[in-house]
C-alpha cells in the first residue's frame, strides 16, 4: 500500500535536524503504538521473521535553507510517501492511523510539530499483475539507498553502486526479506536479477547520514541517490522490496522505491 502524507507546522519553529530520518521514524512509530499497541510491539520486537518492519518512506519534500546541522523550512507545508507492505484491505486501517494527528520530529537541538493534513492512497501500480507474474520493474530511490559488507568488527562497509558488490548486497538483503515472509526455500528459489541504469553525465549521489545523533548508539551510514534500478522478478517479490524498501536501514527512510515503468514478460 502507498500513501502520500501532507503535514503543516505548528508555531513558528521551523528548524528540522538535517538528521531527521530517525526521529521521523520514531513519530512513525509513536503514531501506531497510541493506535495499536499489540500491533506496535509486534513491529518493534519482531516485525516479519528477522525484524524486517513493514514499512518505509522517503526523503521529507520540502523546501528549505541549510543552518549548519538544522534544515529551516520556508514553507509550512510539507510531504513524504510511505509505504506499507500489508493486504490491501488493511487501507482503511492505515489512513485511521494517521488521521487528524500530529508528528513531531526532534532532537536535543530543536523541535518542530506537525499536523498531518492529508493522507492520500496512492494508485498501485502492480494491480493489474497476478502474483506470480514474472515483472521488470524500473524505479529510483526517493532516499538514500545504502548497500554494505559486514566486516571484522561487525560493522558495515558501505558500497557504491558502481561497485559490483552493491547489487550483490542488494539481492542478498532482497532475498532475507522473502525469507521472512515466506520461507528460506521460497527465498533461495526465487528468480532475482539487478541491474544499475546511470543517467548520462550525472553520477550518483553520495550522501552520509547521522542515526541516533547525540546518542551512545549514533552511527552513520553511506547511502545513494540519483541512478536507477531495473528489477526483474515475481510480482510478490517486487512488491516485498517497493513496500519494505531496498537495501538497509528501511525503517529509518533508506532506500525508499519509486516506480518509473513496470512490463510482465
Amino acid at each position: 500500500m502507498k500513501f502520500k502524507i501532507t503535514l503543516e507546522c505548528l508555531g513558528k519553529d521551523r528548524k528540522l535536524p538535517i538528521n531527521y530520518q530517525y526521529p521521523l521514524s520514531a513519530a512513525i512509530y509513536k503514531i501506531i503504538n497510541q493506535a495499536d499497541k499489540e500491533y506496535a510491539e509486534f513491529l518493534h520486537k519482531e516485525g516479519y521473521g528477522k525484524g524486517y518492519k513493514f514499512f518505509s518512506f522517503s526523503d521529507l519534500n520540502a523546501k528549505f535553507k541549510v543552518d549548519k546541522d538544522r534544515m529551516v523550512l520556508q514553507f509550512p507545508i510539507v510531504s513524504f510517501f510511505i509505504n506499507f507492505h500489508l493486504p490491501e484491505a488493511s487501507q482503511h486501517f492505515v489512513k485511521g492511523l494517521f488521521q487528524s494527528r500530529r508528528i513531531t520530529i526532534a532532537d536535543a537541538n530543536s523541535k518542530v510539530n506537525f499536523e498531518i493534513k492529508n493522507i492520500e492512497a496512492l494508485q498501485e501500480p502492480l494491480k493489474k499483475y497476478k502474483t506470480r507474474d514474472i515483472i521488470e520493474l524500473n524505479c529510483k530511490a526517493l532516499s538514500p539507498m545504502v548497500c554494505g559488507i559486514k566486516n571484522e568488527n561487525n560493522n558495515y562497509n558501505f558500497l557504491h553502486p558502481e561497485e559490483d558488490k552493491f547489487s550483490e548486497s542488494l539481492v542478498y538483503n532482497w532475498r532475507q526479506k522473502i525469507e521472512a515472509n515466506y520461507d528460506l526455500q521460497t527465498a533461495e528459489d526465487a528468480l532475482l536479477l539487478t541491474e544499475i541504469d546511470f543517467y548520462k553525465n550525472n553520477k550518483a549521489r553520495s550522501r552520509l547520514i547521522t542515526i541516533k545523533t547525540g546518542t551512545p548508539a549514533e552511527t552513520k551510514i553511506r547511502g545513494f541517490l540519483n541512478f536507477k534500478l531495473n528489477l526483474k522478478a515475481e510480482k510478490r517479490f517486487i512488491e516485498i522490496l517497493q513496500n519494505c524498501g531496498a537495501g538497509l536501514y528501511n525503517a529509518q527512510g533508506m532506500g525508499f522505491l519509486q516506480t518509473i515503468k513496470t512490463n510482465a514478460l
